[in-house]
């Protein structure tokens, strides 16, 4: 099997582009929510505002010329093709960091922390802070292949991820992750290779264990109020994905406004907005993550995950060192406290005020910063 690395440059046929505007054209409408809030789903009013900068104002050749600026590559590990960003860093001695996307995200996310990243210095940090940057698309999810066998749950995608760190040459690095990048990246830390020094994660997969739900401290009360929120009302994606994926998949990859609607509701209920989604992300930002499931058609693939890997979320043993920052509108957060008892190496620890779900999109600084100290612990 050939362990060539490829240069990928994304090139959409118009005629796609032309597909989705006359699909954006005939779609049929559902009527109006019964509610004035969100409590049904995404709002007619607010789809309909998205989707219309979409047919008129948003131009996908920007993102695609984005991307193929940055550095796209393919490389084919375990039969399957992996798209992912390599964006090396012109400082001497900058440090490997994989970094690994999760649902309904993309390496879109991603896109304003690569820079400070990798060019510390031009973006108020030293040069000893650089690093080299590493940014897959899961399998099923973006440009990667689509699995054509059941197997490709987290285990086998961060044997997949080790992997490809060997064959790009890096004999020592670091893994970073949110959702299923988190889950990527704690499973990696539970492997432990040798050429991987430490992991964080800005959603911890910790749970409270029933001795740890008494005498709780205000943050753990509600980090458990928040916790039931999504059991109750927020998870009904996840059941779905994880039980019958395919039944899903038809309406996501037929429909662009269907499966626009499916992620653009998560953008609000997932984010640190006021009360829309728009508050935190840019709408074209949100379409440029919502082209990259439409333009692949992953509205199944990207679903499999669930069906392969929901049930493993629970708290496992880590011993290798491990950062964790809690940004206030994540869907799960664990205190300290919780932590502790299942990682051993806590390198850095940090409660932050402002941000969400997707760190790296909606406060980029302040997730840059928070990598850049942890790892500044291993360097």
């Amino acid at each position: 099997m050939s362990d060539a690395v490829t240069t990928f440059t994304l090139a959409i046929p118009q005629s796609d582009l032309d597909d989705l505007n006359r699909r954006l054209d005939q779609t049929r409408w559902p009527d109006a929510e019964t509610v004035d809030d969100w409590s049904q789903g995404a709002p007619v009013a607010k789809l309909r505002a998205l989707v219309d900068h979409w047919r008129r104002h948003y131009d996908w050749r920007r993102c695609e010329t984005r991307l193929n600026a940055l550095g796209q590559f393919k490389t084919t590990l375990d039969g399957l093709s992996i798209h992912f960003l390599h964006v090396r860093s012109k400082h001497e001695n900058a440090m490997p960091l994989l970094i690994t996307h999760g649902w309904p995200g993309s390496v879109m996310e991603f896109m304003k922390i690569i820079g400070p990243l990798t060019d510390p210095t031009a973006h108020g940090g030293r040069a000893e802070d650089a690093f080299h940057v590493v940014a897959p698309s899961l399998p099923g999810y973006g440009f990667s292949d689509k699995p054509t066998e059941a197997g490709w749950g987290v285990p086998k995608i961060a044997m997949t991820w080790i992997a490809l760190m060997e064959r790009l040459g890096y004999a020592r690095w670091v893994a970073q992750g949110g959702d299923w990048g988190s889950a990527v990246t704690t499973t990696i830390g539970v492997i432990r290779p040798p050429a991987c020094a430490a992991i964080h994660v800005n959603m911890p997969l910790i749970f409270p264990e029933a001795d740890q739900r008494v005498d709780l401290t205000d943050f753990e009360k509600a980090a458990l109020a928040s916790l039931t929120y999504y059991q109750d009302k927020d998870s009904g994606y996840s059941k779905q994905q994880a039980t019958r994926p395919q039944s899903v998949g038809y309406g996501l990859v037929d429909s662009p406004v269907g499966q626009a609607a499916w992620i653009y509701e998560k953008m609000w209920a997932w984010t640190d907005n006021q009360g829309a989604p728009e508050d935190a992300l840019t709408v074209d930002e949100m379409l440029d993550n919502i082209m990259l499931y439409w333009l692949p058609a992953t509205g199944a693939s990207s679903a499999r995950l669930y069906w392969e890997s929901f049930g493993m979320f629970g708290s496992v043993k880590l011993d290798i060192p491990v950062g964790v920052s809690i940004y206030p509108k994540e869907i799960f957060r664990s205190s300290r406290r919780w932590a502790e008892r299942h990682m051993s190496n806590i390198i850095h620890w940090n409660q932050l005020d402002k941000g969400g779900h997707f760190a790296a999109w909606e406060q980029p600084a302040l997730h840059v910063k928070e990598i850049r100290d942890c790892f500044a612990k291993v360097r």
